[in-house]
């Protein structure tokens, strides 16, 4: 009987049935075998009893022990498991360890009690009882029957624990303790009522993780990150907050209204910009939220990527702030995605090249320098302009390789250039804020030009105000000041259109300021934008940085800018952007040459160029 018993058990074990359920078909199986008794199984957590299973007992009975707290005068049950010993109760009428328990038990006709610990090692996990309605004691065989199904206990919660082990670790974050991208899956997918509008999914970024790992060391990182979890789990609870990993974490609100989920990410905002001891360090940590709210046929997948796409959105442009998701922000992540699929393609077939714009004398029209500008052309040849893809230009990766191509290329062409004895001044190569973020830009300007063998000293890097005024890290600015440690200069260009005001030439490392188009379209006489560009040619000679106006179309506006002491100009008047052929023709015919000598007569190396004189 027993070995049969062990053989229908261990079967249950094995195949995984739920603990309760093989717990069940052991008292059933024990009590057929074993006229006149109950069995139970109880659970122990180191201070109370639960009920795993009590077949045959009244559910008022065990409703009546749960969270018996164990001690040395709790029944059987509880005494078995607070010493860790069998526990025989011949009759309950008359034990004191049953004094307080036996008007649950004798009103059921319960007169005896037998319980055994269920061990797991040295530790208490269960007991196993058997209950009898006579005064009396085991038998030899039921003894033997009793060890059996402990033994049999034990190896099912056992196994019990071990598989919630693993799942544990399956589903919860090691460093935090949080529950990690698995149990979110698992909540999203399986546990959401996606009919209940009445919540919503907030994704967070930490903004300065990789900058605390490289200044402090990664056990500062780690306790940041830590600091983040307590105050998510904080403010939106424990089962709520997920870390995704590396600096992502994901929360699941249930906001009554859309502003309901702005309000908890800015509440989440303020608590997390808390300075915080970090290993040692202050750290005040920062963060990016993107939210989205359920919506008509949407699953809960599609409400997080949605999340997503917002959380994409924020980190371009409101980096430490909130957004939600609405419709517009899907249209432009796809018009995103394309457009890094298409500009992959051309740098992969090499249809992605330079495309040189003159900057002019305004006064002789004789031609000073270029500005590069990035073209690709179509598998059709049409050729498209940077301002029709520039949406993939916010892809590091993508930014890193038009940025690589359009260097080496135009070192190349001004390598060929220098070698023709052309009078070549200067070129202009225009920066992202992606080109910098990407770290090592002084590096990778530098082995470009080396190996062409062309002298910094051509080089203009040419950087919108937003990128060298909008970054709070002052990485832009440092890395300006150690290329113009080389000998490259640097534009500052699309002046007044960003963060730029006057006060910023006292201090920002420039050697060109590039007016706007949109103030040289307003000089006519009264417009205040001719005051402005006046103004600026004046502040700019006094500080020694030199002014090229953009944009010029019109004998006019040449005129005009000439007359405010304007000297250099681009635009569509004396040139648009020409290929390198038709480059290398302008350069021959229309390029400012040093005095006294012309391109036949002029000497050249492979270290330099020709002598010239400065631009002007």
């Amino acid at each position: 009987m027993i070995l049969t018993l062990q053989n229908a058990i261990l079967e249950m074990i094995a195949k995984g049935e739920p603990l309760a359920t093989t717990m069940a078909e052991l008292c059933l199986r024990v009590e057929s075998a074993v006229p006149g008794i109950s069995a139970s199984v109880l659970a122990y957590d180191g201070r109370c009893l639960h009920t795993l299973a009590a077949p045959s007992l009244p559910a008022s009975y065990s409703a009546a022990i749960e969270n018996l707290k164990a001690g040395p005068l709790a029944g059987s049950c509880g005494t078995a498991a607070y010493y860790g010993e069998p526990v025989i109760v011949a009759d309950i009428a008359t034990d004191p360890r049953w004094q307080d328990y036996r008007s649950l038990a004798m009103p059921i006709g319960i007169r005896a009690c037998w319980s055994s610990p269920i061990k797991s090692g040295d530790r208490v996990v269960g007991t196993f009882a058997f209950y009898y309605r006579e005064v009396r004691t085991p038998s030899d065989l039921e003894q033997k029957v009793i060890d059996a199904c402990v033994h049999l206990c034990s190896i099912a919660i056992d196994r019990e624990e071990r598989v919630r082990e693993r799942q544990r670790l399956t589903y919860t974050d090691a460093l935090t303790g949080l529950p990690n991208r698995a149990a979110f899956d698992r909540v999203l997918n399986q546990e959401l009522d996606i009919s209940e509008r009445a919540w919503g999914i907030l994704l967070a970024d930490l903004d300065n993780l990789k900058l605390v790992n490289d200044t402090f060391g990664h056990a500062a990182g780690d306790a940041l990150i830590n600091t983040v979890a307590v105050r998510l789990r904080a403010a939106v609870g424990a089962e709520a907050a997920f870390r995704l990993g590396g600096d992502e974490f994901a929360l699941i609100v249930f906001p009554m209204q859309s502003l309901g989920l702005e309000r908890t990410a800015t509440e989440i905002l303020a608590a997390l910009a808390l300075p915080a001891e970090c290993d040692g360090h202050v750290v005040v940590p920062a963060a990016t939220i993107g939210g989205a709210l359920p919506e008509d046929g949407l699953t809960p997948d599609q409400i997080r990527r949605n999340a997503d796409v917002a959380l994409y959105h924020a980190k371009e442009n409101n980096r430490g702030k909130y957004l939600q998701f609405h419709r517009g922000l899907g249209t432009a992540l796809t018009r995103r995605f394309r457009a890094v699929r298409d500009v992959s393609l051309a740098l992969s077939q090499g249809r992605i090249n330079p495309h040189y714009q003159p900057i002019v004398r305004i006064d002789t029209r004789e031609i000073v320098g270029f500005e590069a500008l990035c073209r690709m052309t179509t598998p059709s040849g049409e050729v498209i302009a940077a301002a029709h893809f520039q949406e993939a230009a916010k892809d590091a990766r993508v930014a890193a390789e038009l940025t690589q191509r359009m260097m080496t290329s135009v070192a190349h062409d001004m390598r060929s250039w220098l070698d023709a004895g052309l009078p070549l001044q200067h070129v202009g190569i225009n920066l992202s804020a992606a080109d910098f973020r990407a770290g090592a830009l002084r590096e990778k300007i530098c082995k470009a030009f080396d190996e062409a063998e062309v002298p910094l000293d051509h080089v203009i890097l040419e950087v919108t105000e937003s990128v060298y005024l909008g970054q709070r890290d002052h990485v832009v600015a440092a890395e300006i000041k150690a290329l113009r440690a080389e000998g490259i200069k640097v534009a500052l260009d699309d002046f007044g259109t960003g963060f730029a005001s006057l006060t910023h030439l006292l201090t920002i490392p420039v050697d060109i300021l590039k007016i706007d188009k949109s103030f040289v379209d307003r000089l006519t006489p009264g417009d205040a934008g001719l005051f402005i560009v006046e103004g600026l040619i004046g502040i700019a000679s006094n500080l020694g940085v030199r002014v090229v106006a953009e944009g010029i179309e019109s004998e006019a506006q040449a005129e005009q800018l000439e007359k405010l002491g304007c000297k250099l100009g681009q635009g569509y008047l004396f040139s648009k952007a020409v290929n390198r052929v038709e480059a290398t023709t302008l350069l021959r015919d229309r390029a400012q040459r040093p005095p006294h000598q012309t391109a036949a007569n002029g000497v050249r190396s492979r270290q330099g160029s020709l002598p010239r004189h400065e631009f002007i």
